[in-house]
């Protein structure tokens, strides 16, 4: 482990420009320059990796792309220095802003260009400069729309995401629709602005949705998070007024970041109501080091060599293909999905998390272990490593997946070693027996949810048990959904979903059944939102038989 003082030294090294010279002095500086930046990043690994160590958390190795929930992308060599460099002086934030947008729109060939904290931060500017025009005293009453001319986005149901949360905080209300004739009748005086995932396409595609919003002159927004950045831009060349993307994801720039691209005047409404100025946007400030950071990430992206980078992600699928395919049982496959213009093979495929990936499928009763079991384990022992799971019941096959964009130069020899551990270890057959259940669950349950700082009360209603199989009803706290799962011994799994367009809570019930079948208490598992705690009584029949009278007509009084 290289020790503080030869972190600093590699630090100290670390290049700030490029070299004049040669075609082969440049060459050779590249190389230098090349072997400065590894072992600068191997330092800063090293310090990072034992930075989380030292307050008890284990990094992980990440196999799986550009989530943000394991940290998105590292930030390029390039970023680090820019936001290192702002972090040293002070600038008035508008003048910034004006000089980033100025460069942005050079590099990108869009008229203009923002930086914000995140993509869904730019998603609700964008939304605030449609709503508001730019006009101070309509930014101050959001989310009040009240007296607003503007007051509606229109989103295709096949667009509805997590995301748009940062749409409708700006006060708007969302108009979702399935169909071109639905999209053409909620079109009004009333819609502020469109609001697209990339990618889509059909009659609420990009193309055919800016022709329709044109008639109105209503602007479109597209969301790119994870995208490639195509130059010319793809969707303002396919008629969005304004694109976003993430600043963490395929860009590699600040990971707290975002880029907001269109014509100067929706961008300056957008800057408007963005941090530093007071208003809905205040809370999502973005500080000089990102800006420059997220520029720093766009100058680099557009002189990178994009081609030399997917031969390097192969080569660490072919370092983990080689070394697991040997295994007796084992099918590899590389997917390369391409883009017009490269070199490298595979049918065109969109460009939002653009990598090449590598699959590993085994038949799990022969291996004794299914993909997702493999990946929770492989997740939480270490060297903790995130791939990507899944089974394909028409094969009858099991896999991971190995993404490769986001992993680090030293990581695959380390992957390709751990899955070859995993998948040549001797299992025993599964019992395909489960334990008889220690009661029926048939009936009704009051459910005591607790949460971190408060408390709901749930109903399951248990309709239908077949030996261990369970289902019925869970009675949430603002809709009823199914429920199933099953009960082993004194041991319950129950599964519920709450789904809205856009957004679902998975509710992983498990626990104990106590010893007079009565009640149930353990832990709820809530995906992103982490756990809750729940306790389940079951509740009595009613007592009470009465005969039903019916009437032999109409009622007399009401």
């Amino acid at each position: 482990m290289p020790s503080r003082k030869e972190v600093l030294k590699m630090l100290s090294a670390l290049p700030l420009g490029a070299a004049a010279g040669s075609h082969i002095a440049n060459a050779a500086n590249r190389k230098r320059d090349g072997a400065i930046l590894s072992e600068n990043g191997k330092a800063n690994r090293v310090m990072g990796d034992e930075a989380f160590r030292n307050i008890g958390v284990e990094p992980v190795i990440n196999c799986r792309g550009t989530f943000t929930i394991i940290g998105g992308s590292l930030e390029r060599p390039q970023v680090r220095q820019a936001m290192e460099a702002a972090s040293q002086s002070y600038v008035q934030y508008d003048e910034l802003a004006e000089g980033i947008g100025r460069r942005l729109a050079e590099l990108t060939g869009a008229e203009w260009g923002m930086v914000s904290a995140g993509c869904a931060a730019a998603m609700k500017h964008a939304t605030a400069a449609c709503v508001t025009g730019g006009n101070p005293e309509k930014l101050i009453r959001i989310p009040d729309l009240t007296g607003f001319e503007k007051t509606e986005v229109i989103i295709p149901h096949n667009s509805r995401n997590a995301y748009d949360h940062a749409v409708r905080n700006i006060g708007v209300d969302v108009i979702t629709v399935e169909t071109e004739k639905e999209f053409k009748l909620a079109l009004s005086s009333r819609t502020a602005m469109i609001y697209l995932l990339a990618g889509r396409t059909g009659p609420l595609g990009l193309k055919n949705v800016a022709k329709m919003a044109g008639e109105y002159d209503v602007p479109v927004l597209v969301d790119a998070a994870a995208e490639d950045l195509t130059i010319p831009n793809a969707h303002l060349r396919d008629g969005a007024t304004m694109v976003c993307y993430s600043g963490g994801k395929a860009l590699r720039g600040p990971q707290c970041a975002g880029l907001l691209l269109g014509p100067k005047h929706l961008m300056q409404a957008a800057w408007q109501a963005s941090s530093p100025h007071h208003g809905p946007g205040r809370d999502n400030k973005v500080g000089r080091e990102e800006m420059m950071g997220m520029l720093a990430a766009v100058e680099a992206w557009v002189k990178i060599d994009h081609e030399a980078e997917w031969e390097t992600w192969l080569s660490w699928l072919d370092t983990i293909d080689q070394r697991v395919s040997g295994i007796d049982g084992i099918d590899t496959v590389v997917e390369e999905p391409s883009l017009p213009g490269m070199s490298h093979p595979g049918a065109l495929a969109p460009i939002s998390n653009h990598s090449p990936r590598l699959e590993i499928h085994w038949d799990p009763d022969r291996l004794h272990v299914t993909g997702p079991e493999l990946a929770e384990q492989m997740a939480r022992t270490k060297p903790r490593i995130v791939v990507g799971s899944g089974t394909d019941d028409e094969a009858g096959t099991s896999y991971i997946t190995i993404t490769a964009w986001m992993m680090q130069p030293d990581d695959a020899e380390v992957v390709a070693g751990r899955i070859h551990e995993l998948l040549s270890k001797k299992r025993s057959p599964r019992s395909g027996d489960m334990q008889a259940p220690a009661a029926r669950l048939t009936g009704r349950w009051k459910v005591d949810m607790q949460y971190y700082a408060g408390r709901s009360e749930h109903v399951f209603f248990i309709e239908d048990q077949d030996k261990n199989w369970v289902e019925g009803a869970h009675q949430g706290d603002f809709t009823v959904r199914d429920i199933g799962g099953t009960v082993e011994g004194t041991t319950v799994k129950l599964l519920s979903t709450e789904r809205l367009p856009g957004d679902r809570v998975t509710n992983i019930f498990t626990g104990t059944l106590s010893g007079d079948g009565n009640s149930i208490s353990g832990k709820v598992f809530l995906g992103e939102y982490l756990t809750a705690s729940f306790e389940a009584t079951r509740q009595p029949k009613s007592g009470d038989r009465e005969p039903i009278s019916v009437p032999e007509g109409p009622p007399l009084a009401t």
